[in-house]
């Protein structure tokens, strides 16, 4: 294990817990009463008032806030902060309905430049570091958040963006990067070009990659370390929190440490919405402390996830620590009665030698009504017969799935600029 990295700000992210609990209150209060403002918000809230808030768990009382709300408020229907004062729109593209639309005031582009440099703190960014942004800069957070908060912590900062990934190896070696961020698979596509064209990743100086926005497993992170020379760390965040920085890994690398003084989480029954204990995997729902034009309360993300520790961690910090995502509750896959998440065959894939890291889902219907499961993998030469064996029963003891397995030659699966397509379900309803 390396070092472990300095805390950007130790007198807040080594608070003593009994002081955190008392802050999160405090702004728990001001956060319900700021969302009162807006008189949609305070229909949708109903009666509850800052004063009822006598504890924490007081804050299970009220409703939750779903996606389709977000999107039915499209564009300023939950708005709290005047037009005026709105330098900033941010945008998740979603496949259906109106798009989520998060506007930003100046204290918020300043508390997500804050919380941005604590993670890449975290992660261990120092003083001379060379930040390459590999997320798309638009309607997309990505791009945005990596940059504010390189800058805030003073480093030097590559906006190259998303794409170009030739260009993104030249400049790597030519300016020296030394922090690669990006969405999760980008640096498998790195390494894929790199081996295209013969380029020598041990003239790279890099050292760390921050990389979110997909759901990734351990495996997966294994390949990009052992491919690249680097420590990868897992950073969380979305467009509806702000984007990127809600929390990330340290190098203690026991939980995903959340900013505590600017969001409150919760983990529920994703079925009922009653607290879960520590410990039990849940649904993750998140409350904005500090969020002035569009603060959430009680949040559904559909995202899994689980209370790790609300200890001191072995960096110093003391705020909670999640599990990394697990999965999302809207991205369980049904298939013949059998529930699982595409991150788990993931697992089982690049468990194989010769196994490439692309994969896809295809579910189909049969004419007859009953569906069918096409596994497409990407292998090498060496993969064979055994390799192949090996995947087919692994799919049956660990998921019991039996899914017709298509190999096909590295590259051929589609890479596209955005998040991997994972599971393409044609069955109708599906």
């Amino acid at each position: 294990m390396s070092a472990i990295p300095g805390i950007f700000q130790p007198e807040v992210e080594s608070r003593p817990r009994e002081r955190l609990v008392a802050l999160q209150l405090e702004r728990l209060r001001a956060t319900l009463a700021h969302a009162r403002s807006n008189a949609d918000y305070r229909r949708r809230l109903g009666p509850a008032e800052p004063g009822d808030l006598r504890s924490l768990d007081d804050w299970s009382r009220l409703p939750f806030l779903t996606k389709d709300e977000l999107r039915d408020a499209y564009p300023f229907g939950l708005t709290c902060a005047p037009r005026e004062s709105i330098v900033r729109v941010q945008m998740s593209s979603g496949t259906t309905g109106n798009p989520i639309l998060n506007a930003y005031t100046r204290e918020d582009i300043t508390q997500w430049s804050e919380v941005m440099a604590r993670c890449y703190t975290a992660a261990g960014a120092r003083a001379g570091d060379v930040v390459q942004i590999t997320p798309s800069f638009g309607l997309f957070t990505g791009g945005f958040g990596f940059h504010y908060g390189a800058e805030h912590l003073g480093l030097t900062t590559i906006p190259i963006g998303a794409g170009r990934t030739g260009l993104q190896l030249k400049l790597m070696e030519d300016l020296g990067t030394t922090v690669l961020v990006g969405i999760a698979t980008y640096p498998l596509r790195i390494l894929e070009v790199a081996g295209e064209e013969g380029f020598d990743l041990g003239r790279l100086r890099l050292r760390v990659a921050i990389l979110g926005a997909e759901m990734w497993s351990d495996d997966l992170r294994r390949r990009i370390e052992e491919g690249l020379r680097l420590t990868a760390y897992d950073i969380i965040g979305m467009t509806e929190t702000g984007g990127p920085g809600l929390g990330i890994e340290c190098a203690a690398r026991a939980g995903i440490h959340v900013w505590e003084d600017h969001y409150y989480c919760e983990v529920v029954d994703p079925a009922g919405g009653a607290p879960r204990p520590d410990g039990e995997e849940g649904e993750l729902v998140v409350s904005t402390l500090t969020r002035h034009a569009l603060p959430l309360i009680r949040y559904r993300t559909h995202d899994l996830t689980r209370v790790v520790s609300r200890g001191r961690c072995d960096c110093g910090r003391t705020h909670l620590r999640l599990d990394r995502l697990r999965g999302r509750t809207d991205d369980m896959v049904i298939f013949r009665g059998v529930n699982f998440y595409p991150r788990q065959i993931e697992s089982l894939i690049l468990r194989q030698r010769k196994a490439g890291h692309e994969y896809q889902i295809a579910l189909d219907r049969r004419p007859g009504g009953s569906d069918r499961m096409t596994l497409l993998i990407e292998a090498g030469p060496g993969f064979a017969q055994d390799g192949l064996a090996q995947l087919r029963r692994d799919l049956k003891e660990t998921l019991n799935l039996s899914p017709e397995v298509t190999v096909l030659e590295e590259g051929e699966l589609p890479r596209p600029a955005g998040k991997a397509v994972r599971v393409v379900d044609r069955r109708q309803g599906g």
